[in-house]
């Protein structure tokens, strides 16, 4: 293998449950956590991160496509990190933009809640894969 997946990595028998675990308490906690912040943030003080986290999404695009040719495992764990970071940071836009849509009249609780669990979908896979990966290169150290 050239070193991480960033496929999903939940095929049967191959993770251990106890990262599973922690990868959902620690998504939780994270989410919970950038939930938070944007609701106790100033008003629309986070929207600006649209076009910034837009402009990211594709420079991951790109870097994933470009990562597809040249295999370079380095460059897939960045960019399981980047996704990571910049899923977050969608947390606090998402949350404060959901916020913003209530006060105008949008009622679609529905999608709301559609666009939050995508976030959270996306960081539970990002540590799933990131958290597999330390325990595959922590299993070949101990060989």
């Amino acid at each position: 293998s050239s070193g991480i997946n960033a496929e999903w990595p939940l095929r049967p028998g191959s993770v251990d449950p106890s990262i599973i675990v922690t990868a959902f308490v620690t998504t939780s906690v994270v989410f919970v956590s950038f939930t938070l912040t944007a609701l106790y943030a100033e008003r629309r003080s986070m929207l600006f991160l649209g076009s910034l986290l837009s402009t990211a999404l594709s420079g991951l695009l790109i870097l994933s496509l470009a990562n597809m040719f040249f295999r370079v495992p380095s460059i897939a764990l960045f960019s399981v990190y980047l996704s990571l970071i910049i899923s977050c940071l969608f947390v606090m836009y998402d949350t404060q933009l959901i916020v913003e849509k209530k006060r105008l009249g949008d009622n679609d609780f529905i999608w709301h809640s559609v666009d939050l669990f995508i976030d959270f979908v996306i960081i539970f896979k990002d540590l799933m894969i990131i958290l597999t990966d330390k325990e595959k290169k922590k299993r070949r150290s101990n060989k």
